[in-house]
């Protein structure tokens, strides 16, 4: 275990001027609080945020980050209070600390939506200071350093939220050599298998090639050296494990077929070097195609910058090289730590440095969606698939440079520009030419895009997109499109019965009544009454609890088979028997024909069916929306006591365009051969489809056949029945309502 003095030394290392009183106290502090709490490995628990500390130490971290790393536990896991802390360290490591502790505090359903909490807490965290993420990351990469000492499950369900979250989150944030660590030790865990014999394909690769690294390290510095850049430093390694296992598994590889498993660093002084350095090295050995990136003058959204190329190089090699200033590759290795160790201003290499990276712009968009995410699931995903994807570069027509994921189409470009371009998206050009907005972009594409005022973004667009902004804008448009669409079809039942209660119904009335509903707004209470979700005369008495509802009555007709029904105005209609309609809903109703209310609501038929011909009355469902049931039908004994949410609805068919209809028969027939024969053959002899046919032994003599067919209409279906009659195998006929 490390011990106080050496994490003191370490830090006037590079800060000769550290506050060393701050950092003992913070580790006397820890001490005492942690007392004789030991870890699962056996050791004392203070060994845990001494090496959280060591770790910020090696990113030349200011002494108040490395106190907090030494407290990270004590308000969670001890008696230390945010106040006792604030007392004795100031407010801002408090906070800080706080901001940690908050993290963790989640217990919550499911596994997704505890990963996702955790993300969401840590940005949120993160929003106030950065600092909170560079300990959390270190607290993280410690842990999985140790991972060993923990039971199997927690290893593998450690190792899988660190490959998710923290390592693509590490990257995210430039700092490129922790991503690399926390993944390559997430491998050993979740795939062992893969991990150990990756590494051992590995070692007895680097045994059959022993010195091949220093051999091509020394032959590209006398290269460089020769050709005037005497200062240039060239480091060459063997690719880790886990980066080799993942080009395997993208690229479909074998172990024998990959060609760059070693990988070369040429540093040198400034840019102008890096761009001379690449003439040199391409100038001597040839180049593979299509292998060349310039991050520099376009560098990574996580402010990396290099030249990367790939060379056939010395003894026939395949060596990757990445070509780039000292200044650059302290910021690839350390990231948005990097930036803690300059002020803004210009440095030796002519470059502006600012506290304003584009890892923090990043970061800054991406809690912005924090407001707008509706699940903790769609934040997950969202932020997975922004930290995951590899990036193209596309152009507005303004030359403005917009980074997007691998794969990205126009409607991505359009979301990443603003959400209300991507809303309004009705086309794209792309480099001057109009292309379908399926169209995968590459890089330097230049897109414009086209745009309507009353575009509405197909719900099918979050299949084709795959950033997560975009997706979260195309479900929360779909959303609030579904909800205007009920919205309005609640707006015409509450009207109906407001009316037949003698009051006018309106939003201003309903908004005092909300608080009684359970509904945070006028809105969400009229489209949930349109879903279903809430009865029409629910809000009546919610805003008019004095008033007295009047039920219809119902009393057999001289005529057989028929009711009277008489509404709440004492109007006597009379109805088919069976009928459980309450004409008090559809006295003075608006008819609704089927196929308007398919544009604005979800519709269903019953399982049953219904066919042109068929009186019909629409139900409103709870989520379904509306469903469409014959009049005959017994189903609608159900809602006998829920007036309100009956739907006059009517047949309303171009003939242009007629479609078939389900309907569902049962036949009762003689069993014997050729009884099946006669029945198909009659189904088609009248231009009737059978889409389903069940058949059931229910005597020794008979059996039951349960028919589905899809046929024109009423007429159509009267047709069937009685010509299913004539034939002498068939027993009985009838239609099916249930």
């Amino acid at each position: 275990m490390m011990r106080q003095y050496e994490l003191v030394e370490r830090v006037q290392k590079y800060k000769s001027d550290a506050n060393e009183a701050l950092l003992n106290k913070a580790y006397v502090y820890a001490m005492q609080k942690h007392g004789q709490q030991k870890r699962a490995s056996g050791d004392p628990y203070i060994s845990h945020p001494l090496e959280v500390a060591a770790i910020l130490t090696d990113m030349h971290l200011d002494e108040s980050t490395i106190a907090v790393a030494l407290l990270h536990d004590t308000i969670e896991d001890t008696t230390a209070t945010r106040a006792e802390i604030d007392e004795l360290f100031g407010e801002d490591i408090g906070r800080l600390v706080e901001g940690l502790t908050k993290i963790k505090k989640l217990d919550l359903v499911t596994k997704k939506a505890k990963q996702a909490e955790n993300l969401r807490k840590l940005l949120l965290a993160i929003s106030d200071d950065v600092r909170v993420l560079l300990v959390k990351l270190a607290d993280r990469l410690h842990n999985m350093r140790t991972l060993e000492h923990m039971s199997q499950e927690k290893r593998a369900r450690i190792s899988e939220e660190t490959m998710d979250i923290y390592a693509p989150l590490a990257g995210r944030m430039g700092m490129q050599d922790m991503r690399d660590e926390l993944e390559e030790l997430s491998f050993r865990y979740i795939n062992p298998e893969a991990h150990d014999t990756v590494t051992k394909r590995l070692e007895e690769l680097s045994r059959r090639n022993e010195g091949l690294v220093k051999k091509i390290e020394t032959e590209l510095s006398d290269l460089l050296v020769v050709n005037g850049l005497s200062h240039a430093v060239v480091k060459g390694r063997q690719k880790k494990p886990y980066s080799v296992f993942r080009k395997m598994q993208s690229k479909s590889l074998s172990f024998e077929q990959l060609s760059d498993v070693y990988g070369f660093r040429l540093l040198v002084e400034d840019i102008p070097d890096c761009y001379r350095a690449l003439g040199i090295v391409h100038t001597r050995w040839r180049v593979v195609p299509g292998r060349f990136k310039d991050y520099i003058s376009t560098p990574k959204q996580n402010d990396y910058r290099s030249l990367h190329t790939t060379i056939v190089g010395p003894s026939s090699q395949r060596i990757e090289l990445q070509i780039r200033t000292r200044r650059m590759h302290e910021i690839a290795e350390y990231g948005i730590a990097a930036h803690t160790l300059y002020k803004e201003g210009v440095n030796a290499e002519g470059e502006l440095l600012s506290r304003e990276s584009n890892a923090y712009s990043w970061l800054r968009h991406t809690i912005e969606a924090l407001a707008e995410g509706d699940s903790p699931e769609e934040f997950l995903e969202h932020t997975k698939l922004e930290l995951f994807q590899d990036q193209v570069f596309c152009f507005t027509p303004k030359g403005k440079l917009i980074a997007l994921p691998r794969g990205a189409t126009p409607i991505d470009f359009a979301y990443a520009v603003h959400t209300n371009i991507g809303d309004t998206t009705v086309g794209a050009k792309i480099n001057g030419r109009i292309m379908p907005l399926v169209t995968r972009l590459n890089n330097g594409d230049e897109v414009e895009i086209i745009r309507s005022g009353v575009q509405v973004p197909p719900a099918a667009w979050e299949e084709i997109v795959v950033t997560g902004k975009a997706r979260a804008a195309i479900r929360r448009a779909t959303r609030m499109a579904i909800r205007k669409q009920y919205a309005g079809l609640g707006h015409r039942i509450l009207e109906r019965t407001f009316e037949r209660a003698g009051k006018i119904f309106s939003r201003e009335a309903l908004k005092p009544a909300l608080h009684r509903l359970g509904q945070k707004d006028v809105e969400d209470a009229i489209a949930a009454v349109g879903r279903g979700e809430m009865s029409s005369l629910d809000v009546l008495r919610a805003v008019y609890p004095d008033h007295q509802d009047e039920r219809v009555t119902v009393k057999p007709a001289g005529d057989a088979g028929w009711f009277n029904v008489r509404s709440a105005s004492g109007m006597i209609f009379k109805i088919p028997d069976g009928s459980t309609s309450d004409i008090a809903v559809l006295e003075g109703a608006e008819a609704l024909p089927i196929r308007g209310l398919a544009s604005d609501v979800e519709v269903h038929f019953a399982p049953t069916g219904a066919v042109p011909g068929d009186r019909i009355v629409g139900i409103m469902e709870k989520g379904k929306g509306i469903t469409i049931y014959p009049i005959q039908s017994p189903v609608l004994q159900r809602f006998d006591d829920e007036p309100e949410r009956w739907i006059d609805v009517r047949w309303d068919l171009d003939e242009a365009n007629k479609s078939r209809f389900a309907a569902r028969i049962l036949v009762n027939a003689l069993n014997e051969p050729g009884t099946l024969a006669k029945v198909a053959q009659t189904v088609a002899d009248i231009d009737v489809n059978i889409r389903l046919l069940n058949t059931v032994r229910v005597a020794a003599d008979f059996t039951e056949m349960q028919l589905d067919v899809e046929v024109w209409d009423l007429r159509q279906l009267n047709q069937l029945l009685v010509q299913l009659k004539e034939l002498d195998c068939i027993a009985t006929v009838k239609r099916l309502y249930e």
